[in-house]
């Protein structure tokens, strides 16, 4: 698939201040000793950039937000959701550890992710956490049991799947059948008096990624409302809360399309009062924090190949992996200024295997070996979703950029510090 965007010699998604931290950055490095580590690849995060956008979608007083944490666990933009207001969504005890070591308090934590065990279930209470979504008829019996034990009672959703015809395949499976909750038939199953030590009243749903469409949101929203009433009658609870997941879509191919978080919000308020919900949740990965971050890396060879313009460069998807999973390659510029007209190249990383590649896009002709590369929106999924160990190449370093100050956060690292 070839990835098309217009190309602009600024374009919109590159902010100066971060332009101008990158082409500062990058000097450094040229007399550096770290040079050679740093240049096969380095993330940057706009912490001022993040702040702003955060506290924007928190005007408003529809929707309970939370933060996944696998779209970026950076200890920084952590403590930058949490200053802002966020929860937390977490999937794993290394996440949980995360957020709790930025003194984020238990109670801000939901658990979620298909894979809990009796043990990590039994090790999240003992650790605070209340909140839980359940995603088999196990969980749930571990749950209570656990509770019971620890004399608490979480906050329990059920995490349903719902098949649409006109449903699509995506990352998260669409409608396609997968590990991410049981379908209404199998929770019908239970009785909601049969464990007691659990506080049972919120439904869970998520199924779609990264959709750009605000009509077709409110569509998916409002087909999902009648079947998850109905699963809440049937069970006898008392339905107090919806989780919506997320979804929310970033145009990573600047198409120019994309969502309104102010119609976002007021769809939403249709589906609360329609669903009758005191509480409506919604944990938003790349949609919070995907366009405060940039990938920086550089060419390290330019060759033609059956009439196609390629660039090789320092780091590939041992660093941004998401683009050989969603074929949409993260928008690119080069950071020095170039009044060149654009040609379209190949962009491929250093690792010995043809997914390597982070699209097909516009750059200026004149671009060389060892110019600098910036990529844009790879604040979500970008440094915990790579495969950094294949071929032993280095571990991408992370800054953060605030009040004009660019700060290293994590260096890079050889293949020696996880190689025994």
């Amino acid at each position: 698939m070839t990835a098309m965007i217009n190309y602009t010699p600024r374009p919109n998604w590159l902010r100066a201040s971060v332009l101008e931290a990158c082409a500062k950055h990058t000097d450094v490095l040229k007399n550096s000793a770290e040079a050679e580590q740093d240049q096969e690849g380095f993330f940057l995060y706009d912490l001022d950039y993040l702040e702003q956008h955060l506290a924007m979608l928190m005007k408003q007083d529809v929707i309970k937000l939370w933060f996944a944490v696998k779209a970026n666990p950076l200890s920084r933009v952590i403590q930058t959701l949490a200053q802002q207001g966020f929860n937390f969504d977490v999937a794993s005890q290394g996440e949980l550890t995360q957020v709790l070591a930025q003194n984020v308090k238990a109670d801000r934590i939901l658990n979620t992710g298909p894979a809990k065990s009796k043990r990590q279930i039994k090790a999240f209470l003992a650790q605070g956490v209340r909140t839980f979504v359940v995603e088999s008829l196990n969980q749930l019996q571990w749950l209570n049991q656990a509770a019971s034990e620890l004399s608490c009672q979480p906050q329990v959703l059920l995490r349903v799947q719902l098949q649409w015809q006109e449903g699509e395949k995506n990352p998260l499976g669409g409608n396609e059948v997968t590990p991410f909750g049981l379908s209404c038939q199998a929770w019908q199953t239970i009785k909601v008096s049969d464990f007691p030590a659990l506080n049972i009243n919120g439904l869970h749903i998520f199924q779609w990624g990264n959709m750009l469409s605000n009509e077709r949101m409110f569509e998916l929203w409002s087909q999902m409302v009648t079947p998850l009433l109905s699963l809440a009658e049937q069970l006898e609870m008392t339905l107090e809360v919806l989780d919506l997941g997320g979804g929310l879509g970033v145009d990573y191919l600047q198409t120019g399309q994309g969502l309104s978080w102010q119609q976002i919000v007021a769809s939403l308020a249709k589906i609360k009062a329609r669903a009758g919900v005191s509480e409506l949740w919604l944990e938003l990965g790349r949609f919070a924090v995907a366009e405060m971050g940039y990938y920086v890396t550089s060419v390290v060879d330019r060759k033609e190949n059956f009439q196609h313009q390629q660039l090789v460069l320092a780091g590939g998807i041992n660093h941004l992996i998401r683009p050989a999973i969603t074929e949409q390659p993260f928008p690119v510029a080069m950071i020095r200024e170039s009044s060149a007209s654009p040609v379209y190249f190949d962009l491929h990383g250093p690792l010995c295997t043809s997914l390597d590649k982070l699209g097909t896009l516009a750059i200026a002709s004149d671009v060389a070996v060892d110019d600098p590369l910036i990529f844009g929106l790879a604040g979500a999924y970008g440094f915990t979703e790579s495969m950094p160990f294949f071929l032993c190449h280095q571990i991408a370093a992370e800054y953060v950029l605030q009040q004009g100050k660019i700060e290293q956060i994590r260096a890079a690292q050889p293949a020696a510090w996880y190689l025994r």
